[in-house]
């Protein structure tokens, strides 16, 4: 089936994957902005206990899809995975440890004879809730705003120096911190995070007090996030893209490159539109009618909202790893990927994607059979 297919055809097919499992990242975030929330929202040991163990029992689906991320990442696309996470790894290592944080604040922050106290572990999840978001949501702006690297196919036949990309300054990653226009983003995902957070616990958690102080708390957030949101937007589409030219490779600036996409592709513009509407509906949702089915609407338009973002950066011949230093080392969906042979491989591979779908959507259903309350909390006997 997929061997028929032509190597642009696969190439396209993986960026549609990459582009989901992006979608649903950014979704799942939610865990980490809960995560910012926990003093915030509760106010006594007993409230913060059930708003920790309320996400507690989602972040493992964070995690897998992080991995899976960067897995297919890895596989499809492997010449970006190379040049970034080698090149810019200052940046990944700090990303790396804010999720190594999280995973075992939650195996031991209730532990018998937890000497650090429960305190010192609420702290780490603050610290993974922060720099994971901000972190993440910075370094994906890179593939819009560029990144300080250089590529030389060349070196492949050097056997002094077979090392084919390298990057050009000594911050590895960590200056992409300096363009506000990462930062808006970076901001903008972290208080989408808080966001759908607010309206998870909505629909998750049955504790009046926390829930009267959710929806004080959702407009606190949403507003920032709609500024640094269409910040980042407004900015993207404005400015020139990077471009290259189908039939010669070479790679140009082309003004309003992002914004032409989405005219040029109408799907990607509708569904760009309809992801941005069902977030603020979800949100709307909760604050004028006191709806808990807020997430929902936003959750759904969150994925949308970002695959369309990922569809706008790799289609329509369109460099998704632009190099600053250099244009023409650049990376796009057809220098970047995976041969024909590699790709056919994963397309088969990628056919269990829907079961684990599956797995992971009753697995929610079965863990979110109820509201969490305090008399769950109180008889359960795994709390974390």
């Amino acid at each position: 089936m997929f061997e028929s297919l032509s190597q642009l055809a696969l190439q396209h097919y993986w960026w549609i994957i990459i582009s989901t499992l992006a979608g649903l990242l950014v979704f799942l975030l939610f865990v980490q902005g809960g995560q910012t929330l926990i003093y915030t929202l509760g106010k006594t040991a007993q409230e913060q206990t059930i708003l920790v163990n309320s996400l507690g029992r989602k972040w493992e689906f964070t995690f897998t899809v992080l991995v899976v991320f960067g897995a297919g990442f890895f596989a499809s696309f492997p010449l970006f995975y190379s040049t970034s996470f080698g090149g810019a790894y200052w940046v990944w290592m700090a990303i790396l440890f804010c999720f190594v944080l999280q995973a075992f604040s939650y195996e031991y922050r209730s532990k018998p004879n937890n000497f650090l106290g429960k305190r010192t572990f609420e702290i780490f999840l603050l610290i993974n809730g922060f720099g994971g978001t901000v972190l993440l949501g910075t370094a994906v702006a890179t593939l819009f705003t560029g990144a300080n690297f250089s590529i030389s196919m060349d070196n492949l036949a050097n056997e002094q120096n077979f090392i084919i990309s390298q990057w050009t300054n000594a911050a590895h990653g960590l200056e992409a911190v300096l363009d506000l226009r990462n930062l808006a983003l970076g901001l903008a995902v972290f208080f989408l995070a808080r966001v759908l957070a607010l309206l998870y616990f909505a629909n998750n958690v049955d504790q009046a007090a926390i829930n009267e102080r959710v929806k004080k708390q959702l407009l606190i957030n949403a507003i920032p996030f709609v500024f640094f949101f269409l910040a980042f937007v407004i900015s993207i589409f404005l400015s020139k893209g990077y471009a290259y030219d189908p039939n010669t490779k070479v790679v140009f600036m082309e003004k309003f490159k992002y914004f032409k996409n989405l005219i040029e592709m109408p799907v990607a513009g509708l569904l760009f539109l309809v992801g941005v509407l069902m977030v603020l509906g979800g949100i709307a949702l909760n604050l004028l009618k006191g709806s808990d089915k807020g997430i929902w609407y936003s959750g759904i338009g969150t994925i949308v909202t970002v695959f369309t973002l990922f569809i706008i950066l790799g289609f329509n011949n369109t460099a998704f790893y632009p190099s600053q230093y250099d244009l023409q080392s650049s990376i796009t969906i057809e220098n970047g990927s995976s041969s024909h042979y590699t790709l056919t491989a994963m397309s088969y591979v990628s056919l269990f994607v829907p079961v684990v779908a599956v797995y992971m959507f009753f697995a929610w259903k079965a863990i979110n059979n109820k509201k969490i309350d305090v008399a769950e909390i109180e008889s359960e006997s795994h709390v974390y």
